[in-house]
């Protein structure tokens, strides 16, 4: 008689038994602490939102911070790369270590702007960027491509927009210069990367307010150097095509 009340609950127990699919991991995403400040000159709570949107479609997380005290290593291990807008005049030595240690290990730096004059006291942060701010006037103008085959060019095309014009200092020269602001002064560097240890380094002088932040040669600018610097592990987490599969991809030539 047991056997025959424990089959029927079993029958009823199985009638309320759900079928729970195995949950698919997230897909993995580029993870980006993007560094702005509290202010709206350089109005980096307005322009990240900005740059997120129109990114949206690509495999990047943003989380957005305001606060310096974000550089230590506990905080910029759970990142791939750091991109700062910001005019943060000082940092603390265990903020410089951090932050050079992190591009250092094979991380992406992304100082854009105004990070150029940030951190003014650190000269290793100076030469992390590759030059500092030293002043601008303002104006529209067409930036020169002279490095069209490297990949973070790849499909862009020169473009006019309104930005400050700016001038920089203190140059360190292990670095390659894809873009050049020509006036009647000479030749500006304006956009280049260089490498720091096993990491690597985009800097572009664009991004003065929304005509820049809302520009998609500018998205497409930022969109390319945030999969250049990936860290070489997540580069291949998601198969990001090395530089001449992805010239290929868009029909682009790439040079020898």
């Amino acid at each position: 008689m047991t056997k025959y009340f424990l089959a029927a609950a079993l029958s009823v127990l199985g009638l309320g038994l759900v079928c729970v699919p195995a949950q698919t991991p997230a897909p993995r995403k580029i993870e980006i602490l993007f560094l702005g400040h509290n202010s709206v000159h350089h109005d980096s709570a307005k322009f990240e939102p900005m740059l997120k949107t129109a990114l949206a479609a690509e495999p990047f997380h943003f989380t957005y911070t305001a606060d310096p005290k974000d550089l230590n290593d506990a905080n910029l291990a759970k990142y791939d790369e750091l991109i700062i807008y910001a005019n943060h005049t000082k940092i603390e030595p265990d903020q410089e270590k951090a932050l050079l240690d992190f591009v250092a290990s094979g991380k992406g730096f992304l100082p854009l702007h105004c990070a150029s004059f940030c951190f003014q006291n650190s000269p290793a942060y100076i030469a992390l960027v590759g030059a500092q701010f030293q002043k601008h006037k303002t104006g529209e103008f067409v930036a020169e491509i002279i490095k069209p085959d490297h990949q973070v060019m790849l499909g862009i095309e020169p473009f006019k927009v309104w930005d400050e014009t700016y001038v920089h200092t203190k140059h360190n020269n292990d670095r390659t210069v894809l873009m050049e602001r020509v006036d009647e002064a000479g030749r500006e560097p304006w956009t280049w990367v260089r490498t720091h240890g096993k990491g690597r380094v985009f800097y572009t002088a664009y991004g003065h307010d929304e005509r820049v932040w809302g520009h998609p040669s500018f998205h497409r600018l930022v969109r390319n150097a945030i999969l250049w610097a990936a860290p070489p592990a997540t580069r291949a987490q998601l198969k990001i095509a090395p530089e001449r599969e992805l010239a290929a991809a868009l029909g682009i030539p790439v040079g020898q």
